[in-house]
């Protein structure tokens, strides 16, 4: 019997390879979450939303697209993503969620991708600033924490844009930054990444076994040096040019008054 409860399960679920997003996010109770959900061009156009419930068919739709709340939907079609930001978030809401897409015919039902989301007085994963933000060619630093039964786990810092993780050690990235994570292991890793590059920005997560907690990096331009100069030949007549003094006076019995003047 519950061979056939687990066929049924995964006969509901749905895997799209179309839409793409983390599998299994912690998050601590009365906080905020930002989710990403990654989605193929041809759904540029189409209606973004997110919806709770164990199985595809059955979800009830939470928000949609441009939808404001507790729980908000915003679309990006220019990165082909859209986020669902979570926020004051209780235990009641730990459970499956799916990232969705409106495709709007009988024949081609919606499309969509599950994850599981834990709400807890202590998550699993988490961070203290899931916003960062860091100057091009510098650096930017990322403090995580990981519960106790998560201490011989494997952790990583890993990119949604191409997938790519690192692991504790350094790595240099594509685009020549270099990434550095530290296992303290006392509950917190530190991630540093140097070298930034306007391509770094993006989202990120962190991950302790197989929960992870999402991170969004900005990188902002470096700012320009304005050097000013003074007119090269203005600056050597000025050095140059030496100064002349004229003096007239009168004079007085016992007295002697002197006026001088200046020219260039």
């Amino acid at each position: 019997m519950s061979s056939l409860i687990l066929f049924v399960f995964l006969l509901c679920i749905s895997d799209s390879e179309s839409l793409k997003t983390l599998k299994n996010l912690a998050v601590e109770r009365g906080g905020s979450l930002s989710i990403p959900c990654f989605y193929d061009k041809q759904y540029k156009s189409n209606l973004k939303y997110w919806c709770k419930g164990d199985y595809w068919s059955s979800c009830e739709i939470v928000a949609s697209t441009n939808t404001r709340g507790r729980t908000s939907v915003t679309d990006h079609p220019t990165q082909n993503m859209f986020t669902v930001e979570l926020n004051s978030l209780q235990d009641s809401d730990s459970g499956y969620y799916w990232c969705a897409v409106e495709i709007g015919g009988i024949e081609t039902p919606d499309d969509g991708n599950y994850l599981y989301l834990t709400v807890s007085a202590d998550p699993a994963v988490s961070v203290t600033n899931s916003r960062v933000s860091g100057q091009e060619g510098g650096s930017v630093s990322v403090q995580c924490l990981y519960s106790a039964k998560y201490q011989n786990k494997q952790k990583q810092w890993c990119r949604f844009k191409d997938w790519s993780c690192f692991t504790v050690g350094k790595t240099d990235t594509s685009q020549n930054s270099a990434v550095l994570v530290i296992d303290n292991g006392k509950g917190s890793v530190s991630v540093e990444m140097k070298g930034l590059q306007k391509s770094d920005a993006g989202w990120y997560w962190f991950s302790a076994g197989d929960v992870g907690v999402t991170v969004h990096l900005t990188v902002t331009e470096r700012p320009s040096t304005v050097i000013t100069t003074l007119n090269s030949q203005e600056t050597q007549e000025s050095v140059n040019t030496p100064e002349e003094t004229t003096c007239s006076g009168t004079e007085k019995p016992k007295e002697s008054v002197q006026f001088c003047l200046t020219h260039n």
